[in-house]
C-alpha cells in the first residue's frame, strides 16, 4: 500500500486553485458546521469541497470531501468537532489500497 496526503486549500491570495473556488459559484457554509453535517451537506449538492465563511461571511478557505474523510477516519475522531477545528490542522497520511 502506498501512502498519500491530502492537500489543505487556504484561501490565500495567488492561489489558482483556490482562486477558482473563491468566485461564489460553489456552496457557502459556516465554519462551525460538524464535519458529519457538511459530508451530508456535500453529498446532496453533489460537489466535491465546499467554501468555509466565518461569522462575517468572509470566505476563510475551502475544505474537500476527501479531507473530511481523512479527519472522520482518524481515531481522534469525534461527531463534535467543527470544520474550523481542521483548518490548519496537519491531516495524517493513510493507505490507499491499489
Amino acid at each position: 500500500m502506498t501512502p498519500v496526503q491530502t492537500q489543505r486549500h487556504p484561501a490565500a491570495p495567488g492561489s489558482a486553485t483556490v482562486a477558482g473556488r473563491l468566485d461564489g459559484t460553489g456552496p457557502r457554509v459556516p465554519d462551525d458546521m460538524t464535519i458529519e453535517v457538511a459530508l451530508s451537506v456535500m453529498a446532496g449538492a453533489r460537489v466535491e469541497y465546499l467554501l468555509l465563511c466565518d461569522g462575517d461571511d468572509a470566505c476563510t478557505g475551502s475544505v474537500t470531501r476527501a479531507e473530511l474523510t481523512v479527519h472522520r477516519d482518524s481515531s481522534t475522531y469525534t461527531d463534535r468537532i467543527r470544520l474550523r477545528d481542521v483548518l490548519g490542522t496537519p491531516l495524517r497520511l493513510v493507505p490507499v489500497a491499489g
